[in-house]
């Protein structure tokens, strides 16, 4: 693929363990570019093994303490940054990922709701803590179209319609760019497709490794220091750092299944996705996507 073509990113999405990483790297070695990563918890240091960081350095990868939050629109300024810088540099860039939220936000210019002004979240916690009925009912004044979205006892969502709606913003962004096929450079964005039962294989044996390689060792550590609530939330943090370790990796197994079926029905709601057969050697599928690349 030529500097001149048309598509500048490629966006390689798939589920848990359908081998994206690898896929990705070898793609970006044949474009001779580098690979971004939209992975909410790849942003993290201390947990390489049970976030399955890939060997090859990648943008976005362990950037951050395990004490620090990360938002979505943190994360989108880094990302732009980085495809923007490589489209410059080399003509394209590779964005891989199995976060859905993240992979749009790297691709598409996303509409974040402003920051609070000073006090305003305090105020408005006193308001729906003095009487949760009352201030979602104010919500619904100030914003319908958001409080339609909320449930009532969803405090923290409904305080923050609240500081927005004050700003005249909304919770509610105007347009769901989720499922626009809008993005801020040409872009071609690959589904990596794999038969449910070749994938839990896989799940299967990735698991095995990561306990082969001393999973519960770098959990323990992480969870014995401070942890941000992103963070806390990576797959399996819990289960391996409570559990014995038969149950634990019985836990992971069936969590990261479900985990993965989602993923999948997130996959197919993206538009103009372009589904590519995984179940063959990376090379194959690499082939299979410039093939696709190329003919835009």
């Amino acid at each position: 693929m030529t500097h001149s073509e048309h598509v500048e990113v490629l966006a390689i999405f798939g589920p848990t363990a359908s081998g994206k990483s690898g896929v990705a790297e070898l793609l970006a070695r044949r474009l001779h570019t580098e690979v971004v990563s939209a992975d909410a918890l790849q942003v993290y240091r201390g947990l390489p093994i049970l976030t399955n960081q890939p060997e090859t350095p990648t943008r976005l990868v362990a950037i951050r303490d395990l004490a620090d939050e990360m938002s979505v629109g943190e994360y989108a300024t880094l990302a732009h940054a980085a495809i923007d810088e490589l489209v410059a540099a080399h003509g394209s860039a590779v964005v891989a990922g199995g976060t859905g939220l993240y992979l749009r936000a790297a691709l598409v210019k996303l509409e974040i709701p402003p920051a609070p002004e000073p006090g305003a979240r305090e105020r408005w916690e006193l308001v729906y803590d003095a009487d949760p009925r009352r201030a979602f009912r104010r919500l619904g004044e100030l914003d319908p179209a958001a409080a339609a979205t909320l449930h009532q006892n969803d405090r923290r969502r409904v305080v923050r319609a609240l500081e927005l709606a004050e700003m005249g913003a909304s919770l509610r962004p105007t347009s769901d760019l989720l499922w626009s096929e809008v993005t801020r450079r040409p872009t071609l964005v690959v589904g990596l497709d794999l038969p449910p039962e070749t994938l839990e294989k896989r799940i299967e044996a990735r698991t095995d490794d990561m306990f082969a390689r001393d999973v519960i060792d770098e959990v323990r550590a992480a969870a014995a220091g401070p942890l941000s609530r992103t963070a806390a939330m990576a797959l399996g943090l819990r289960e391996l750092s409570e559990l014995s370790p038969d149950q634990a990796r019985e836990r992971l197994v069936l969590r990261t299944r479900r985990y993965a079926a989602y993923q999948r029905k997130w996959m197919r709601r993206i538009p103009g996705v372009v589904m590519v057969d995984a179940d063959r050697a990376p090379e194959e599928v690499v082939d299979a996507i410039l093939d696709v690349a190329r003919s835009r």
